[in-house]
């Protein structure tokens, strides 16, 4: 089948068609989106108006990264990079202070830990479970004292 130069022509004339309906729609979204950015936008100078809020800030995490803070359980000495941590950790009672050392720094299991104090492995999780509670809100008194 021989297509027609009028045939060609009239294929051509679509597609021009097409692409510019296709063209002005595009344009019709993107003017859309952008007034809808527009909107949700608020300016520099609007914040800065109503109340002064800082454009940036300063960290004090790494002030002094290798400080150390020595801490003495069970007779060993473990050094903390963390103040708050060592100071929450020095303020716990004896026995809770033994049975976090045992924990995580002794790497005993639960079961270890319950035959050493003469009760079972359910008793010791207990026992873990209140220490990190209590080391918690520990943190959370000296975190609020801070600020």
């Amino acid at each position: 089948m021989t297509s027609s130069e009028a045939y060609k022509e009239h294929i051509e004339y679509t597609f021009n068609a097409f692409c510019r309906i296709v063209i002005h729609y595009a344009a019709i979204n993107a003017w859309r989106d952008r007034d809808k950015r527009r909107q949700r936008e608020i300016s520099f100078e609007y914040l800065t108006e109503e109340k002064f809020y800082p454009f940036c800030t300063s960290d004090t995490y790494f002030i002094d990264p290798y400080k150390q803070y020595p801490v003495t359980i069970c007779g060993q000495r473990v050094i903390l990079t963390n103040g708050n941590l060592a100071e929450a950790l020095s303020s716990l009672p004896e026995k809770k202070r033994e049975i976090i050392y045992l924990y995580f720094f002794g790497r005993y299991t639960q079961q270890e830990i319950g035959e050493l104090y003469g009760r079972c492995r359910s008793t010791a999780w207990h026992h873990i479970h209140s220490a990190l509670q209590m080391l918690h809100k520990e943190m959370e008194v000296l975190f609020h004292e801070e600020s």
